[in-house]
């Protein structure tokens, strides 16, 4: 204790008498942290046309900041005339590294992690991603985890490390989102018309793509009751990153072919129990 309170007391004494000097170094810390800021925010700018994912850019930029700020308070270390702190930090910081490694795995896996994600951008902004059965939408990437908003509102902070070490499926990274649903006719029915009349009225619904991504119909199986029909189509989620607006849109479809059918006199049955009666 006594040992803690000389060199507390050697450390305020060491202050004041460099007043001066500790006003600079302050000085020094403050816009090296205004520079830190600065330079976060024209990092962005000057790697936007080279670097297109936002959460890139912000991950590169977070990091340049991050090693500002620590040039920045071993300077004001230095300037106050706490060199033997300084000296020790520098000195120490191998073993610090592989003591504190061990401590703070996790940490470090996920930092890491972070970068490869940061340059090799699986995702950006607004993509629909699933990880370990984790739906959602991305947020923002940072120094340790990745923010997801799921389907149904909730933020899930999901590990940069867990991204990297399991399977990572993007729904959205070029624009395109197939949505599929289930239709059951009746056994008697024409299916080859009953497969264009569906198409028909999937194609004529605002937002379904054409052409390449027209929709398609296929035979999916014989069910007990039913025949049973995919309707598979195409959305385009640049127009809308909503889940909402591609909710809507398939709403949409489904209540199309459904009345189209109906006016077509087709059947849509509900499951047909057949009951036997033996003699005896």
């Amino acid at each position: 204790m006594d040992k803690l309170i000389e060199k507390i007391q050697f450390y305020y004494e060491t202050i004041l008498q460099n007043a001066p000097t500790f006003l600079m170094g302050l000085l020094v810390l403050i816009v090296g942290f205004g520079i830190a800021n600065f330079g976060k925010k024209l990092t962005e700018n000057r790697i936007k046309s080279r670097v297109q994912n936002t959460l890139s850019r912000l991950f590169i930029a977070q990091i340049i900041a991050g090693v500002i700020k620590i040039i920045a308070i071993v300077l004001f270390l230095d300037l106050i005339g706490l060199q033997n702190i300084t000296t020790k930090i520098l000195a120490g910081a191998g073993i610090l590294t592989f003591v504190v490694g061990f401590a703070f795995k996790d940490i470090g896996e996920n930092f890491l992690a972070g970068i490869l994600l940061a340059f090799k951008s699986p995702f950006k902004e607004n993509d629909l991603i699933e990880s370990e059965n984790i739906i959602g939408y991305v947020k923002e990437l940072r120094i340790r985890e990745t923010i997801i908003k799921t389907t149904d509102g909730k933020d899930v902070f999901l590990p940069n490390s867990q991204i990297i070490n399991s399977p990572l499926i993007n729904y959205t990274i070029d624009g395109f989102l197939r949505n599929e649903f289930m239709l059951g006719l009746d056994y008697s029915s024409d299916i080859s018309k009953a497969i264009q009349v569906v198409i028909e009225s999937v194609s004529k619904t605002e937002g379904v793509l054409l052409g390449d991504k027209k929709p398609t119909v296929i035979i999916d199986e014989f069910a007990a009751s039913t025949i049973n029909l995919k309707v598979l189509f195409w959305l385009d989620t640049f127009k809308s990153s909503s889940k909402s607006y591609h909710l809507g849109i398939r709403t949409q479809v489904m209540k199309n072919a459904l009345v189209a059918l109906t006016e077509n006199e087709f059947s849509l049955p509900s499951n047909i129990v057949e009951v036997k009666q033996y003699e005896g």
